[in-house]
């Protein structure tokens, strides 16, 4: 079984690519933008002030994963990443710092730099947000402003999907407690939660499940790799949300959110979140499209 069809995506892939006006904020290291499975002509990159945008050490963790999720996001079809959505807008925004060991941990960002990260995409027209940073354990302020970013998206009705995280753990953040966030927890080809992902409560009500295991996508260097892990599973759900709102440009976050958190089973009185169903999720958009044309048609 290939990641795209744990989670039902092969009809919808075939049926679109995506529109440049979908506008996916990436969140992440910064990516080889020149990559030549990347369309770069799609890709905007906000570099904070001057900060480097763009991989200084393509062997770096920070640009090989910055560049993995944006192969599974918006790679061309054709290349071996799952390419979900290549005809979507990806605004690139590095909040991870490359290093110049190449065995560095999995990178990370202080919440400060998350929520003035989630402000820039917002305020430059992301209509969603790949989250997939690790981070320490934040002061209360920290937490604070950071909530307050999260805030700040929902009210600006920009989606936000982010990685529930490789520790192992039962528990949230203030990441994946938000109750606008979409937490997307890592699953194994053979239908189960990977054993490395963090599970809670608040993943179980409102999160999803996506392929987190034996995923292969671009490489900063050389060839296509295969990457595990929640930060990739993440990608998935964000891939499909921008593929949803190319198919029904009309509806709302709301919507959308609604159709992918409820596309799977009903079943939310556990820690695990039931796995993500594009397919079911683009029948339930389908037919609240066609109950707003009803609606329209009556009162016209």
């Amino acid at each position: 079984m290939r990641p795209v069809d744990l989670v039902r995506l092969p009809t919808l892939m075939a049926m679109a690519s995506g529109r440049r006006e979908v506008v996916v904020g990436l969140l992440d290291g910064p990516v080889v933008v020149s990559h030549s499975d990347l369309n770069s002509s799609h890709i905007r990159v906000l570099t904070n002030g001057g900060e480097r945008g763009r991989c200084a050490r393509p062997s770096s963790v920070a640009c090989r994963h910055g560049t993995f999720v944006a192969g599974i996001l918006v790679a061309r079809r054709g290349s071996l990443a799952p390419a979900i959505c290549p005809d979507c807008s990806l605004l690139v925004r590095p909040i991870f710092t490359e290093s110049a060991a190449e065995d560095e941990l999995q990178p990370s960002a202080t919440p400060e730099q998350l929520a003035a990260a989630i402000a820039e995409c917002v305020d430059a027209g992301a209509r969603m947000l790949n989250l997939s940073a690790a981070m320490g354990m934040p002061s209360t302020r920290a937490e604070q402003q950071l909530r307050d970013a999260l805030d700040y998206a929902m009210n600006h009705n920009v989606l936000v999907v982010a990685a529930a995280g490789n520790q192992g753990t039962l528990g949230s953040s203030v990441i994946t407690r938000h109750p606008w966030v979409i937490p997307v927890v890592g699953y194994s080809l053979d239908e189960r939660p990977m054993a490395a992902s963090n599970l809670s409560s608040s993943m179980g009500r409102r999160g999803l499940g996506a392929p987190g295991e034996g995923i292969i996508s671009l490489a900063s260097t050389g060839e296509p790799l295969s990457l595990a892990g929640t930060s990739f599973a993440a990608a998935f759900v964000t891939g499909t949300a921008a593929l949803l709102w190319s198919q029904f440009p009309d509806v709302t976050a709301g919507e959308v959110r609604h159709a992918l958190v409820h596309s799977g089973q009903q079943r939310r009185t556990t820690v695990t979140p039931p796995l993500l169903d594009a397919w079911r999720a683009y029948q339930m958009l389908s037919a609240t499209q066609v109950g707003r044309v009803a609606i329209c048609a009556r009162s016209s």
